[in-house]
Formats: C-alpha cells, sequence, structure tokens
C-alpha cells in the first residue's frame, strides 16, 4: 500500500474538515500507518514530529502504553451503555476527580462527546435556568475574534469571518464585546460593561476562552481580565461560561486556565486533552445552585432534556481516568515548567526576524506571527509543505505559525521543532 493508492482512494470518497477539497489537485494528503510518541508515521516509512498534537488534543503521545492499557481493561468489561437510566464507574469516578480538580463550587458534570456540543450545553443549561425562574435572557455575549465551535449555537457565539457568515440567517441573537487580545483590559472591561448596560436583564450568559483565543490567531491577554469580568458577570447578574475545551488540561502552564484568575466560572466547558486524543468525550461543570434549578417532578417541565447517543462513554471515561493518573504520577504541571521555559528561550531568537510581527507564549502554546504577507500569498500553506518536508508538522493559523506539542516531547525534539520553523522563516526573511 503506498501513499499515493491511499490518498486516490481517500479522494474518492471524502470530504475533510477545514479544507478546500480543490487543494488537494496538488497538495497531497498523507495516510498515516501509525504512530509513536511524538511521531506520525506514512505509509513509505517518512516520519513527521506532531507539533500540533493532532489537533491539540494529543497530550502523552501517540499510542501511549498507559493509556492503552487501561482502554483495553475496559474493553474487557463494558464498552458502551446508554447512560439515560444508567451509569457505570469510569463516569462517576471521573466526575468525582474532576470536581476535586476544578475550583469550587463546581459539582456537578454534564457529558456530552465534544467541544461544541459542551458549549451548546452550557448555552442551553444557562438560558433554561433563568426561563425556569420565569425570566426570558435570550441573548449570549461573546469576545471579538472568539472561536466556540462549528455546531449552530456554538458558531453563534463565535466571531470567525467565513466560517460565521454564511449562515447569518439562521443563527440565534449574539452580541459580542471587545477582546482584551486586541484591545487594552481597560477598553475591554469598559465594552462589555456597555454590552451588559445595554441589554441589562435580557443577557444568560458570557462565553469567554480563557487566556488565549486559539483559533483566533492564537491570541493572548492577561488573567487579570477574567478577574475583572468575573465581578462585572456578578454585578449584572449573568453567568460566565469558560470554554477551555482547547486550553484546559495544562495547556496554559495550570491544570485549567481559570486558576490563574483565581475565580470559577459558572460553567466550566471540558474536551480535546481530556482523554489524551484517544476518544471524544466532553463535560461540562456547574454549580449545584444551577443543577437545583433543573431538579422537579417530571409535570413541571423543568427538566434538562439535552441527549448524545455516546453520552458518558465507558472508553472514553477510562482514557480520561487515565490521563488524571498521569497527571497524578508524573507531575506534569510541575515538569511542563522545564519545557515553557525552554520554548520560550529558543523561541526568542525569532524576534529579531523583520518578517515576524510577534512572538507570544502562555504555558505550551507558543505563536510566531509573521507580517509583510498578503492573504493572497498563502504564507502559512509554504510554512507548512517546507516544515513537512523536513519531517515537522505544523498547521499554521494563516500567517501564524503555533507550537502546541504533546507534554511528552523531548528537550531534543522542542529544539528540532524551533530550529526547523526558525530555518524556514528566516530564509523566507531573505528572498
Amino acid at each position: 500500500m503506498t501513499n499515493n493508492t491511499l490518498m486516490q482512494e481517500d479522494l474518492r470518497y471524502i470530504f475533510h474538515p477545514c479544507s478546500q477539497m480543490k487543494d488537494h489537485e496538488t497538495l497531497p494528503l498523507i495516510p498515516i500507518k501509525q504512530a509513536k510518541g511524538s511521531y506520525i508515521e506514512d505509509y513509505e516509512g517518512n516520519r513527521y514530529l506532531d507539533c500540533i498534537s493532532s489537533w491539540w488534543v494529543n497530550l502523552f503521545g501517540h499510542t501511549n502504553a498507559y493509556i492503552n492499557a487501561k482502554i483495553s481493561e475496559q474493553l474487557e468489561t463494558l464498552e458502551h451503555v446508554i447512560f439515560a437510566g444508567f451509569t457505570h464507574k469510569p463516569a462517576i469516578d471521573l466526575s468525582r476527580r474532576l470536581v476535586a480538580l476544578t475550583p469550587e463550587p463546581l459539582q456537578k458534570v454534564f457529558f456530552a462527546d465534544n467541544g461544541s456540543s459542551a458549549i451548546e450545553i452550557a448555552l442551553k443549561m444557562s438560558f433554561q435556568y433563568f426561563k425556569n425562574q420565569g425570566e426570558s435572557r435570550p441573548l449570549f455575549v461573546s469576545l471579538e475574534n472568539s472561536y466556540h465551535g462549528e455546531t449552530m449555537g456554538a458558531l453563534a457565539v463565535s466571531d470567525t469571518g467565513l466560517y460565521k457568515e454564511i449562515y447569518t440567517d439562521i443563527l440565534i441573537t449574539t452580541v459580542q464585546a471587545a477582546s482584551p487580545a486586541l484591545v487594552s483590559e481597560d477598553e475591554a472591561i469598559e465594552s462589555m460593561r456597555r454590552v451588559l448596560q445595554k441589554h441589562q436583564g435580557k443577557v444568560a450568559s458570557v462565553v469567554i476562552e480563557p487566556l488565549v483565543q486559539c483559533a483566533g490567531s492564537m491570541m493572548m491577554y492577561n488573567a487579570s481580565y477574567i478577574t475583572r469580568l468575573r465581578a462585572l458577570c456578578d454585578a449584572f447578574g449573568v453567568f460566565l461560561i469558560a470554554d477551555e475545551v482547547a486550553v484546559g488540561f495544562g495547556r496554559t502552564g495550570t491544570m485549567f486556565a481559570v486558576e490563574q484568575a483565581g475565580i470559577s466560572p459558572d460553567f466550566l466547558c471540558l474536551s480535546k486533552g481530556i482523554t489524551g486524543g484517544y476518544m471524544p468525550l466532553s463535560v461540562v461543570l456547574f454549580s449545584n445552585e444551577i443543577y437545583n434549578a433543573f431538579y422537579c417532578d417530571y409535570h413541571e417541565g423543568k427538566s434538562f432534556l439535552d441527549s448524545h447517543s455516546y453520552t458518558g462513554n465507558t472508553l472514553a471515561c477510562a482514557a480520561a481516568n487515565a490521563v488524571l493518573d498521569i497527571f497524578e504520577n508524573e507531575n506534569i504541571i510541575e515538569t511542563n515548567r522545564t519545557r515553557i521555559a525552554l520554548m520560550r528561550e529558543q523561541t526568542q531568537k525569532f524576534r529579531t526576524l523583520k518578517n515576524v510581527k510577534e512572538v507570544r507564549q502562555r504555558g505550551m502554546i507558543c505563536a510566531i506571527e509573521l507580517q509583510g504577507y498578503t492573504a493572497e500569498e498563502r504564507i502559512g500553506l509554504h510554512v507548512f509543505q517546507e516544515a513537512l518536508a523536513k519531517g515537522v508538522y505544523l498547521r499554521p493559523l494563516g500567517h501564524v505559525i503555533y507550537f502546541m506539542p504533546p507534554y511528552c516531547f523531548t528537550p531534543q525534539e522542542l529544539h528540532t521543532m524551533i530550529a526547523v520553523t526558525y530555518e524556514i522563516v528566516d530564509a523566507l526573511c531573505k528572498r
């Protein structure tokens, strides 16, 4: 079996996500045969250093022996069971552990199977909470440059240009406030204040990506904004939803990004790294107060009716418990500090290049923003192809190159990732 044979078979049948399929007339798809640790390998034996954790999900390396063993162990007893009217120990264990890890008063867990669904649940639950109290609050507030997913509700609270614009006519109404990643913190807080004042009594919740707007070109902001936003939400009586689908589980240097702000959101949405890249799973954590708003006799009609066929999947919960084991047993948050410092030290040299506008980093997320290129040049595609030819897999966001490696990266692998990227960007600067 060759790469080309499989590519042609793929193109015969498959429409890939976030892709213009016409590109693949000239841009080869790469069939991956196997993976181990930090590397993925195609059918012709070419190995690629996975510098973006396979779309930000893989925390501890591909085919991790410990996670493999825990999934295999679970597979022998129960693979899945309906989660309405039934339960199982992996879900109970995972819920207990997540409640213990997250800030009070997050005490209840609702399961789904992807990040967009987690956002949908938080939006629906925040709206219905007020509806159950006799209030109609049809508006949600999010930040400019935000991304929360691509199902209809999640897309509505995003600010993603072409992703969203085509569907504007059929999306729920949302309001955007200024992002602290794009304007000063004071301006952003004042913008949010004006929005909440203008729509007072109509807003159910504010939703943010704490610290890093990942799909929004990896733009970053300070934790102090979140602290101030929490106070603002309290003052106006609206819920705060923290979308940590991408930034949770150690990505920003702490287990959860909101820890750095010293606050608790009303809803905490988690996915991606929760299973170490193995299985689809997401959760929404919230308080007993919110939970109690839906607790009633059936005829009262206040139940929260949201379901997914694979909710609380047993194998996914087993993988997630294995991930938490690794965090605990290997002291990952502490050991990642060395990787974070190494990335910061080795990326400083990009600042000397004329085609680099900014280097920014938050924990295990680092972005190199290029300047002087038009959208038509598709400079990110050029960087992707050049890096791939050197055995390094990057997926730039337009003119922003970013690193989001798994936590198993060795110092040498971090050096290779950064050195190859620097060589490419330096060559672009000189041409």
